[in-house]
Order: structure tokens, then C-alpha cells, then sequence
């Protein structure tokens, strides 16, 4: 936003200079000419943003729940895997 006003203050500056300096010539087109371009440029930077900061990341794990009854240790496997078979016949 600074940015942005200062090229808007340089902008109505030279508009105004354009507009006051007497005998007109080929600075009076130099302000023209920046009173013309200035809005385009700093609008531009504007929002190029190189001050938006990024967050830092955060864990998922900080969005859990802490379970004080959980065990500390994992769950044992169950000694037989549970298996699931399936077998497909041809329509004869």
C-alpha cells in the first residue's frame, strides 16, 4: 500500500506540474506521459505482493484429539490374518 500511495502522490504531482509549468514544452509531455503511466505501473506492483507471508505449516496431528485412555503402545496383530477369497466362474 505504500508503494502504491507514492506513486499515486507522484502521479497527482505530475498532473499538477503538467498543468502549472509555463511555457509548455517537452516536459510538460514528460508529465503527461508519467501522469499517464504511473496508475498502470503502480498498480502492477501493487500486486505483485511481495509482502503476503505464507503460514506456517501446521501438523494434522495438532488437529487431534488427545485420547488420555489410549494405550501407549500399538495394538497387537491377530495371530491369523483374516483372508478373503474370491473366485470367479465363466457363464457357460
Amino acid at each position: 500500500m505504500t508503494k502504491y500511495f507514492i506513486m499515486m502522490a507522484v502521479r497527482v504531482l505530475c498532473f499538477v506540474l503538467m498543468a502549472v509549468i509555463t511555457p509548455y514544452g517537452w516536459h510538460t509531455a514528460l508529465f503527461a506521459v508519467g501522469a499517464v503511466v504511473l496508475p498502470y505501473i503502480a498498480v502492477v506492483i501493487a500486486n505483485v505482493g511481495d509482502d503476503v507471508r505464507e503460514p506456517a505449516a501446521v501438523s494434522p496431528l495438532a488437529a487431534l484429539p488427545e485420547k488420555p485412555d489410549m494405550p501407549a503402545r500399538p495394538a497387537e496383530a491377530p495371530a491369523q490374518p483374516t483372508v478373503i477369497e474370491i473366485r470367479e466362474s465363466r457363464p457357460e
